[in-house]
């Protein structure tokens, strides 16, 4: 009995480093992945979401002022006709 307990023992033992191994595998895999993500964004022009608001916001302010200069210039020229 006292063998079959070893055995059992060493299996265990077995499975447990296997499973430190594969732990500290993925978990090298998830940092070198991560890293080239990273990276790959790094090198593109992405613009950041304050950025894409900002301009988002000028553009619709010179839309405003440009529909309100499109209707002074209509009033002028009505104006001019009468």
């Amino acid at each position: 009995m006292q063998t079959r307990n070893k055995v059992f023992d060493d299996i265990s033992q077995l499975m447990t480093n296997a499973m430190g191994v594969a732990q500290g595998a993925r978990e090298e895999a998830e940092t070198a992945i991560s890293s080239m993500i990273d990276r790959w964004l790094a090198d593109r022009d992405f613009v950041t979401r304050e950025e894409f608001d900002a301009v988002r916001a000028m553009a619709q302010k010179a839309r405003e002022e440009n529909e309100a200069l499109k209707a002074r210039l209509t009033v002028l020229e009505e104006r001019l006709t009468d």
